[in-house]
């Protein structure tokens, strides 16, 4: 079973037990993969990885408006949308840890011999295959442009 269809097979099981957030969060993550999906030139079927990408856009939308709705001091828009973030979480693939991304980059850094703010492009193009969906690219970046600088 697909990613897709274990969300459109979560969705009836959230309609059925009634359970507002749930059902609304995944119809939420259907459309938008709906919208990938016919964005572009010709329609076409997402692969997992396509859709764990569009997951993790759909994550990071629900971070930067829970920081918004927090500096705003609306603490029930907040609510909602971390319950919405705990829901996406449950589809995406186990997030790594920060020493676990700097283990990577150190490693990629000594692959791509890699110094200075110059080399960031390079780390970056070695890690992306391999944090994708599992780190948030921010955090990435931040953290290479740490190492590099040292």
């Amino acid at each position: 079973m697909g990613l897709k269809e274990k969300l459109q097979s979560d969705l009836t099981y959230a309609i059925r037990a009634r359970d507002e957030v749930k059902s609304g969060t995944v119809r939420m993550l259907l459309a938008a993969i709906t919208t990938e999906e016919v964005a572009g030139k010709a329609a076409r079927v997402l692969n997992d990885a396509e859709i764990i990408t569009v997951l993790s856009r759909e994550a990071k939308k629900r971070r930067e408006a829970v920081e918004a709705y927090i500096q705003a001091k609306r603490d029930d828009l907040a609510n909602k949308e971390k319950a919405e973030a705990a829901v996406i979480a449950l589809y995406l693939p186990e997030q790594l840890s920060e020493d676990q991304i700097k283990q990577m980059i150190t490693e990629a850094i000594a692959k791509t011999n890699a110094a200075g703010p110059a080399g960031m492009g390079l780390v970056m193009k070695e890690l992306q295959p391999k944090i994708a969906g599992k780190a948030d690219g921010g955090l990435v970046s931040t953290l290479v442009k740490a190492a590099l600088a040292q």
